[in-house]
């Protein structure tokens, strides 16, 4: 067990270790240690599956140890076959170094590169791409035998199927980066995913076997919904982190719609929230779920993490308009900015006519169908009811010149004057 004030005590108490070797807990205790994570460029962004590790060296520099992110601009371009049931395509050089880039921008989010204890971003392109094979094979590949490479979960699972010997030979390269990091920066511990236990035990014994010296694993959960849904999808795709693949606004409902069953072990996963705040909306959970304060403050962490304090609050007003919990007039231009990309959205030389504007924005089919509409009651303009003849030009306009229809409860359009 481990002790409750100890870093593997709160790394535990989060839910995010899974496996580690015997020496860690005297490795963390005898001073300040560097400890890397692997990040895959073969995307251009990241998405909220891989948060757990990054979470994992956010919590070990807190903890005053050096993190390091390792991007794979070399592995990138082979592709790891842990959790995967087919080869994957491989991505151009070109590709996988504009990726890189990419993410190493929002690792930076979660990271501090000042101070005693800075992070440092690594490219494993960097002792990859210049690696020859005849070399490759003399100095890492007779250390390991094929028996030991096959008994590995990542070949295993794939031997039916079958496997490729470029991604057969992938825990290697990784072992390979593990044996680097730590002549380069002294790292002797790598985390990551349960199903990368594999890949690291393969980087222990390399540095073992080769400069006889010990270094350490520890892997987290992989993360389930309670529901059995797939963590991280939605029906638009994956949750990512890059603001113009998700806004920050479908980041935000993402968090705000999580299970309740979900919502604790989330807070513990992916916030930095102390355990006395997670604890207290835990119970709020169990006295009062229909408030959602635990998903409120998921989202608005996880969304202020991610995408920074304003962008964060304006997602939190956008979330109120559309649920009908804040009035039209107190929204800024930012939030409207914001609103504009997820709702029917146009722009006019000239403020069309209420009817007209209902049918640009199909909100109605028709202006006969636009005018039913009106005279039952079913629209308001800027929070007010509208009636048939209500003039857009002559209506105040919110602020930035925008002009918010509603039209029953939940739908909405926002147009303006170009």
């Amino acid at each position: 067990m481990h002790s409750k004030n100890s870093l593997l005590g709160e790394l535990s108490w989060r839910g995010m270790v899974y496996q580690h070797t015997d020496g860690l807990p005297d490795a963390l205790a005898t001073g300040q240690l560097s400890a890397y994570a692997g990040f895959d460029p073969t995307a251009s962004s990241l998405h909220i599956g891989n948060l757990v590790p990054v979470m994992g060296l956010a919590h070990l520099q807190r903890a005053g140890h050096r993190p390091i992110a390792l991007v794979g601009g070399g592995t990138g371009l082979i592709g790891d076959p842990s959790g995967k049931a087919s080869e994957r395509q491989l991505a151009s050089v070109e590709d996988i170094e504009k990726n890189a880039r990419s993410i190493e921008k929002q690792l930076e989010r979660f990271l501090d590169f000042t101070g005693p204890k800075a992070a440092r971003m690594r490219d494993n392109a960097e002792w990859l791409r210049p690696l020859k094979a005849v070399e490759f094979m003399r100095d890492v590949g007779k250390h390991f035998t094929v028996n030991y490479m096959l008994a590995k979960d990542s070949v295993q699972s794939r031997l039916e199927g079958g496997i490729s010997f470029t991604e057969f030979s992938y825990m290697l390269l990784q072992a390979y980066d593990f044996l680097e990091l730590s002549r380069r920066d002294g790292v002797t511990l790598q985390i990551g995913g349960s199903d990368q236990w594999g890949n690291i035990t393969a980087g222990l014994e390399l540095i073992r076997r080769v400069d006889g010296k010990t270094a350490h694993a520890l892997t987290m959960p992989l993360v389930t919904t309670a529901s059995g849904s797939k963590f991280g999808k939605t029906e638009q795709g994956a949750v990512w982190l890059d603001p113009a693949q998700t806004s920050p606004y479908r980041f935000y409902q993402y968090w705000i719609n999580v299970d309740d069953r979900d919502a604790g072990k989330y807070l513990r996963l992916f916030t930095l929230l102390s355990r006395q705040e997670i604890e207290a909306l835990e119970k709020q959970i169990a006295s009062a779920p229909d408030k959602r304060e635990a998903q409120q403050a998921l989202a608005r962490a996880m969304t202020a993490q991610v995408h920074g304090e304003e962008a964060a609050r304006v997602a939190e007003e956008v979330s109120r308009l559309l649920f009908g919990k804040a009035e039209p007039a107190s929204l800024t231009e930012p939030v409207l900015r914001a609103l504009s990309e997820e709702v029917p959205f146009a722009e006019a030389p000239e403020t069309p006519a209420l009817l007209d504007a209902l049918v640009t924005l199909k909100l109605a089919a028709s202006k006969s169908a636009a005018r039913r509409l009106v005279e039952q009651g079913g629209v308001t303009v800027n929070g007010q009811r509208a009636a048939a003849d209500t003039d857009l030009a002559s209506t105040k306009p919110l602020a930035g010149g925008y002009h918010l229809i509603r039209k029953g409860a939940r739908e909405y359009g926002l147009i303006r004057r170009r």
